[in-house]
């Protein structure tokens, strides 16, 4: 009998996905715990219809993660931290810092998405990678300056 998975199976199979299963499985398994339907016609071109929509959102979202990264690297982000000799910093300018600047220009970055190796421990310009969409990556120039 062939199902379309609603959800993943382990070993079975992944959501959308249409399978030949044993028709026992299907019946005393699968469609009592609403993990698969029958793969009708209907069904099927359901299934086609949220495909294609998600496709659809897929391309929105990276569209918009191109024009972020856009603003994202025009903007000049600047960041005041008291500093020692040498230009070394009394801590480090973390993630969240960077995320809390961006929002407050507008942009809301989560700090997860920064990928900073290492906190900024030194006065100066940091070229900071900002993972927006998992094609999409901006550079952001953090630029610490003393705080008097």
């Amino acid at each position: 009998m062939k199902v379309i998975f609603q959800q993943d199976v382990k070993g079975k199979g992944k959501k959308g996905e249409v399978k030949e299963v044993s028709e026992g499985y299907a019946r005393n398994y699968l469609f009592p715990n609403n993990l698969a339907v029958e793969a009708t016609k209907g069904n099927l071109k359901s299934l086609e219809q949220q495909k294609k929509a998600e496709e659809k959102k897929a391309k929105k979202q990276l569209e918009e993660a191109k024009q972020l990264k856009e603003k994202l690297e025009k903007e000049k982000i600047e960041i005041k931290a008291k500093a020692g000799d040498g230009g070394r910093l009394f801590g480090a300018v973390s993630t969240k810092q960077i995320a809390d600047i961006l929002k407050k220009k507008g942009f809301t970055v989560d700090k997860r998405k920064i990928e900073l190796e290492e906190p900024i421990r030194s006065l100066g310009v940091t070229k900071t990678p900002i993972k927006l969409h998992p094609e999409v990556t901006a550079t952001v120039d953090i630029h610490v300056i003393e705080d008097k």
